[in-house]
């Protein structure tokens, strides 16, 4: 057996064993999805939509109907952030809160008689080899790694970030760092508040990453450029960056969020398309001193 028949074959048991496949986990009457989301919220407290969908891996679109689902049920209530009134956190209801503790005791006696049936060197065994798996395939982003607005100064780093990067990677030419430049110059010349955002990622305090949300029309706003440092990259942060943007430009009404990508930019294009936007549109084009395909995404929200 190769190596990939054997993970599959490993998750068809696991998957199985745990009872996943079930309409209703634990014998509860709810689905694993509404499950984990109610797990989530007890175990934090608070969060937004956007971190959780982070932490799940989950469609920000899913994740608000079933947290909607959640809601009509009198399970979830949501408020304005007190750091950020446009920013709704997302709590459990005293309801919610006994649903989540029935389910965390069920799961806890249930994985408790599965261990009853082994010796204890068995289940030191287990119990290793599980920590061993979440070792080798997650990277858990730093926590010192936080998001901000922009202020004086940052502007400079996401120009001069572009050029450097986009440079040294893929040997673009200094034309693209002119239309950096020129898209920094407009978004703080025009910027509206209640309607663009320019989220700034620090690591120890330094940037190490940054996207936008600009207004196009009404009703579309476009995601610009998104880029991460290389010591920040693997960590997830792409994918929160770009969540951010999603969220935002749902709450803002958006009805659609567009983007101009390359071909080449195989990390960043692997986000948008987990995220769900669909490629509508391509150019072949050399803007930068080499051959590129430019690639037009959007997402319908």
């Amino acid at each position: 057996m190769n190596r990939i028949d054997a993970i599959r074959r490993f998750n068809r048991f696991y998957t199985r064993r745990v009872g996943a496949l079930q309409p209703q986990v634990l014998s509860s009457p709810y689905s694993l999805p509404q499950a984990r989301v109610l797990y989530e919220l007890g175990q934090r407290g608070e969060c937004t939509a956007s971190e959780l969908g982070a932490d799940l891996d989950l469609d920000l679109g899913y994740l608000s109907r079933l947290v909607h689902g959640l809601k009509r049920n009198g399970l979830v209530q949501g408020e304005a952030a007190k750091e950020d009134a446009r920013r709704v956190r997302l709590t459990l209801t005293a309801r919610g809160r006994k649903a989540y503790q029935q389910l965390d005791a069920r799961s806890r006696d249930e994985v408790g008689a599965m261990l009853g049936k082994l010796g204890t060197s068995e289940q030191t065994r287990l119990v290793d080899a599980l920590k061993t798996v979440e070792g080798v395939l997650e990277k858990k982003p730093d926590s010192s790694v936080s998001l901000r607005g922009h202020r004086p100064g940052d502007m400079g780093w996401v120009i001069g970030a572009h050029g450097r990067l986009y440079a040294q990677e893929y040997g673009w030419d200094e034309r693209f760092e002119a239309l950096v430049a020129g898209i920094a110059a407009g978004f703080i010349n025009d910027f509206d508040e209640t309607r663009e955002r320019c989220w700034i990622a620090e690591m120890n305090g330094e940037p190490v990453g940054c996207v936008f949300v600009v207004k196009k029309s009404k009703s579309v706003a476009k995601l610009r450029l998104l880029i991460i440092e290389p010591k920040a990259r693997g960590i997830g942060l792409g994918r929160r960056l770009v969540d951010e943007c999603v969220a935002f430009a749902r709450d803002k009404g958006y009805r659609k969020l567009v983007l101009w990508t390359q071909s080449n930019l195989a990390a960043a294009r692997a986000i948008y398309r987990k995220t769900g936007f669909v490629k509508v549109k391509e150019q072949k084009h050399a803007d930068f001193g080499i051959k590129l395909t430019g690639e037009y995404w959007e997402l319908e929200l």
